[in-house]
């Protein structure tokens, strides 16, 4: 705990990782301290635009640092796990980008550490504090969707040209974007899955993971509630447009994403449906802050932003949010929304479906460390009588 002083805040990885540093800078409860980045001429570059006092190019040097009580970690996904549980080790709180870690073995890791420490983790899921989520987590904790009756989602993305570890890699391997919506709307757990591999993607890319898929599909079966999902993903070899979606069925209304970025979302009541776009939600936020929900940090200066945050959209304004849960979490305000055992939920979900995919779709249970008994109320919600929904639309 900071006490009454900012929480201090180092940032480590500078492509992606840039984004966040005038959000931290910006927010009242936080203090941009320093940034870590192995190429020193990107580190000074950085640092110089943005006037962060510390640089580091040894992550090691970093964690020694007393003056930095944050790590937000924004590196490539096989250095997550030895990096996040290093920065618990050091006493630090950790933020890291999805995915948690690539192997469960890793995941688990993560969690011992977690608890061994008693700081904070927090996977920084964009999909969880976009606009669209926040929007439909409000129809469901409002009342309006009903009972939630089934879910699906996708994240189609075509890799090429990003670095050549991503060749190949199991679609599933990097797949919170599209699976982490389909639980956190209702807190729900996944409890076992079951996943088919389909297509093929090109020869070179076959042996560095083993993998064949050009696409995994997976089934996802919900703990203690009769509810379920259907999730899929790709990144080589298929034709699409970039698109992380989320659909929602419920008993009085059903949301479903567009199809193309130049179209709009479908709501439905009953059969009737309507064009709707999802609402911006910066009023939640401290108002220094709250631009960010509308734009990256480069925006202002007609530069590129970082390949993920264009493809993502700009991940649905959720980068100040992210900054400030972590921040408030840090303080000891809020809960980490996912923690460890949450993230590794979502994550391992993933990670098996793909397992399950290799298997010919055998289903494969979570195992139970990735499983929580702190069940929030919003799964009570999907158990209530509601109307019709003819009457509803009465009174809509």
């Amino acid at each position: 705990m900071p006490g009454n002083r900012p929480v201090r805040v180092g940032i480590v990885g500078l492509e992606f990782g840039a984004e966040f540093i005038p959000i931290y800078q910006q927010h009242p409860d936080a203090e941009m301290v320093a940034v870590c980045q192995r190429t020193e001429s990107k580190l000074h570059e950085t640092a110089d635009r943005w006037g962060v006092p510390k640089r580091y190019t040894d992550y090691g040097d970093l964690l020694a640092d007393p003056d930095i009580d944050l790590v937000h970690i924004n590196t490539p996904l096989q250095l997550h796990a030895d990096q996040v549980v290093a920065a618990l080790e050091a006493g630090k709180h950790v933020g890291c980008t999805i995915p948690m870690a690539v192997s469960v073995e890793d995941c688990e890791r993560i969690v011992d550490a977690q608890r061994a420490s008693g700081r904070v983790y927090m996977m920084m899921e964009t999909t969880l504090y976009s606009r669209e989520f926040l929007y439909l987590q409000d129809l469901y904790q409002r009342g309006d969707l009903g009972r939630i009756q089934f879910l699906r989602a996708s994240h189609h993305q075509d890799m090429t040209g990003w670095p050549s570890y991503w060749d190949g890699m199991p679609p599933f391997y990097n797949g919170t974007h599209a699976i982490a919506p389909t639980l956190g709307i209702g807190g729900f757990q996944a409890e076992w899955v079951e996943c088919l591999g389909s297509g093929s993607v090109f020869e070179r890319m076959k042996s560095q993971y083993g993998s064949p898929f050009a696409i995994e599909s997976t089934h996802i079966k919900f703990r203690d509630v009769d509810l379920g999902a259907e999730v899929t993903r790709h990144l080589w070899a298929v034709a699409r447009e970039y698109r992380e979606s989320f659909d929602v069925y419920g008993s009085i209304r059903s949301f479903e994403w567009a199809q193309t970025q130049d179209q709009r979302h479908v709501r439905y009541v009953g059969e009737s449906a309507e064009r709707v776009e999802a609402p911006d939600f910066a009023e939640r936020l401290p108002e220094p802050i709250r631009r960010f929900t509308t734009g990256g940090v480069y925006t202002d200066e007609g530069e590129s932003e970082h390949r993920s945050f264009v493809q993502g959209g700009g991940h649905g304004g959720s980068h100040p949010h992210l900054a400030h849960r972590l921040v408030r979490a840090v303080l000891g305000e809020v809960e980490p929304y996912p923690d460890a055992v949450r993230a590794a939920n979502i994550t391992c979900a993933g990670i098996l479906s793909h397992e399950s995919a290799m298997r010919g779709g055998d289903r494969v249970h979570l195992p139970e460390w990735t499983l929580t008994d702190r069940q929030p109320l919003m799964i009570a919600l999907n158990e209530r009588v509601e109307p019709p929904w003819r009457d509803v639309v009465a009174g809509d």
